[in-house]
């Protein structure tokens, strides 16, 4: 751990962000505007590090028709400031299709529109984060009577080591891409956050069979786009339902992602939380937009018809073994009403199987050690999103994500990323938040 010493000058930044993934962005957003606001008096100092060269989300699952399942008014600033220069309405309009997106009457833009959004409104901030910086320790600054209201952040880059000292940390570094236990990923068994990037080294190839595992909207979707992709070769999608299942996204049902219920699933007891997320998780988790169930229908009969039956559907059953060689990838399918097991031989099997959060204080060392847990070992956060700590670790750690248990199933999804900004800002001024000086650092 670091020592306070006696006339120790390190500068000392507010607020240290973790990853610069979209909540992040919105994050450093909320800083900019309230600095405009109070016009130079005592503003909020703040830096990221992101260890990805440039920005990027889920780049590898920017299929060209993917449409986004949220709306753009929940971009990274309306719900918190409507009149935010960094809006998609405002994005629209520097790119010159604000009246052409008005004509098309559509609530849900292409995600690779919102994705070139995102890299604008980044770019629009780019001087308060540190791309290809990756933090690699945090350690806690001990003071004389054994408080610590300051962290050191070790960061590594092309250019070494460095520590920057801060009163909060914010950490958004984002889901990891989730694989079924005993199964790695490899040339020819992929998980589909990487589908773009493998398909390219595809080209060339022909490719005569894929395999899809998944029940989710990105499963459908990977289906679809290979289907599109590679005329000539088979797709099979392998699933444990007899079908897609849609996904609720009514007028109701959304309440769910509204910002007063996060106020109410932070209050439920354990046992109503968990019965929202029964009655809810059709509005996010392993489900698909009717439109694209009725498109993958309607081309699987199509082709019944026509007798070219390129599009499989392999329901009530699940992949329980994959074994890869420099040629292919054999895929063992397992029905679950019969036990009878078949293998498919395929050029790739792509897992859609989901991401989940890393131990949201998993790097955070003896910091880490100092957070508390509830009885079944998650991280104790408080309803400002900080993680509650001992009672002599007087610094803020907020989370962006892997509160779900906490907060509700908007934790990691986009829908309240813009009221979350504003209220981990409000809770990191109201505890005095103060800029003595500008952030140094100090290399190593």
């Amino acid at each position: 751990m670091s020592q306070v010493l006696p006339g120790d000058a390190a500068p000392v930044l507010d607020l240290i962000g973790i990853g610069f993934g979209p909540s992040n962005v919105a994050m450093s957003i909320a800083v900019r505007e309230h600095n405009a606001r109070v016009g130079g008096q005592e503003p909020v100092t703040a830096h990221f590090f992101e260890q990805q060269p440039r920005f990027g989300w889920h780049r590898g699952m920017l299929i060209d028709d993917a449409t986004m399942q949220v709306s753009f008014l929940k971009d990274l600033v309306t719900l918190r400031n409507p009149t935010s220069e960094f809006s998609f309405l405002c994005y629209l309009q520097s790119k010159g299709r604000l009246i052409d997106f008005i004509n098309h009457k559509n609530l849900f833009p292409l995600r690779v529109e919102f994705h070139d959004y995102f890299e604008w409104a980044a770019e629009k901030v780019d001087d308060t984060v540190s791309y290809g910086h990756e933090v690699v320790g945090v350690t806690p600054v001990v003071a004389d009577d054994g408080t610590t209201e300051y962290l050191d952040v070790t960061v590594r880059s092309g250019e070494g080591l460095a520590v920057h000292r801060a009163r909060n940390l914010v950490i958004g570094s984002g889901l990891r891409p989730r694989m079924p236990e005993g199964v790695e990923r490899g040339d020819r068994v992929w998980h589909n956050s990487e589908l773009l990037k493998r398909v390219d080294e595809l080209e060339g190839s022909s490719p005569t069979r894929f395999v899809v595992v998944g029940a989710g909207q990105s499963a459908a979707e990977n289906v679809a786009y290979l289907h599109r992709r590679f005329p000539d070769a088979e797709v099979c999608a392998v699933f444990s339902r007899y079908g897609y299942s849609p996904a609720d996204d009514s007028a109701f049902a959304n309440r769910i992602f509204d910002p007063e219920a996060v106020d109410q699933y932070f209050a439920a007891p354990e046992d109503v939380k968990g019965r929202l997320m029964d009655y809810h998780g059709n509005t996010n988790y392993s489900v698909v937009d009717i439109d694209l169930i009725d498109d993958l229908y309607r081309q699987m009969y199509r082709e019944k018809v026509l007798g070219t039956e390129r599009l499989r559907f392999i329901n009530v059953s699940r992949l329980v073994d994959v074994k890869e060689t420099p040629d292919k990838a054999r895929a063992t399918v397992k029905s679950l009403v019969t036990g009878e097991e078949t293998f498919l031989d395929a050029d790739v099997v792509v897992f859609a199987t989901g991401y989940g959060p890393a131990d949201p204080v998993g790097l955070l060392g003896e910091v880490g050690d100092r957070c508390l847990r509830d009885d079944e070992g998650r991280v104790r956060v408080e309803r400002d999103y900080r993680v509650a700590t001992d009672a002599d670790l007087g610094c803020g750690i907020y989370l962006q994500g892997g509160t779900e248990h906490t907060h509700g199933i908007t934790s990691s999804l986009l829908s309240n990323t813009a009221i979350r900004v504003g209220e981990i800002l409000d809770s990191l001024l109201g505890r005095g938040a103060k800029s003595p000086s500008v952030a140094g650092t100090h290399s190593s």
